[in-house]
């Protein structure tokens, strides 16, 4: 592919790709849903129920995503390398709510599901930085008030973060790539959908097996993200500098 004709990169990454640094994904036979209703800990209903449940849920996912041993991979990386070397815009769109993104240095991130290291206060709206314990009691650092902290994350049934910014990002895009994602979870699994339809930009699915929506892709490739990613971003930046 010729830079010319792929002036702008949309990536839309999913648990799959950080499955390898050590998080844990959701749809996996053993992953967290597997363990845990998602009613329960994932909604707006669960947390008016039982708000310290939900709480402590996120608590033990922000201390783990700290962790020590938990850092970006080398899909992570070429992501990077990708931005920094292609003739064009690379917008990454995740479904993650871990940062490892950013850790590995990516600028251009949009988190649609939120942020875990973040804080939302209910009452004011305010967003802040959180490496720490949510509870009941703490206070919001901007309104003072207690009791309406939450997790800066995008429960079932609220709506995604910047989507008019995705979807400027999709229609402008020459070069779709989906990267670690079961392509079951909405809005996001119709997004291949959104830019086939132009019937001008090219579809790749990099996965450790095939997803749901594996037919809508033109190419697809299947193998473990720290291999198939640095291979196929490798590849892409050599035949735009050809």
């Amino acid at each position: 592919m010729e830079a010319a004709k792929s002036p702008s990169i949309v990536v839309l990454t999913g648990a799959g790709i950080s499955k390898e640094s050590g998080l844990s994904t959701f749809r996996d036979k053993d992953g967290i849903w597997a363990k845990v209703a998602l009613e329960d800990v994932a909604t707006p209903e669960g947390f008016q129920r039982d708000p310290k449940r939900v709480h402590a849920f996120y608590n033990d996912r922000r201390r783990g995503l700290l962790a020590a041993d938990i850092c970006p991979n080398a899909a992570h990386v070429a992501l990077v390398e990708l931005e920094d070397r292609w003739p064009g815009e690379v917008l990454i769109v995740t479904q993650n709510i871990d940062n490892l993104h950013e850790r590995a240095g990516s600028k251009n991130v949009i988190h649609m599901h939120g942020e875990l290291l973040k804080a939302r206060c209910g009452a004011c709206g305010s967003v802040f930085d959180c490496n720490f314990d949510l509870a009941l009691e703490l206070p919001c650092l901007a309104c003072m008030r207690a009791g309406g902290l939450r997790p800066h994350v995008v429960w079932f049934g609220e709506m995604p973060f910047e989507m008019d910014r995705i979807y400027a990002g999709l229609d402008a895009c020459g070069l779709f790539l989906s990267i670690g994602t079961s392509g079951n979870v909405y809005p996001a699994a119709g997004f291949v959908q959104e830019v086939r339809g132009r019937g001008s930009t090219q579809t790749i699915e990099l996965n450790i097996e095939p997803s749901e929506g594996r037919s809508f892709f033109e190419e697809q490739r299947y193998g473990p993200a720290t291999e198939i990613v640095p291979a196929y971003v490798k590849e892409l930046l050599k035949k735009a500098s050809a």
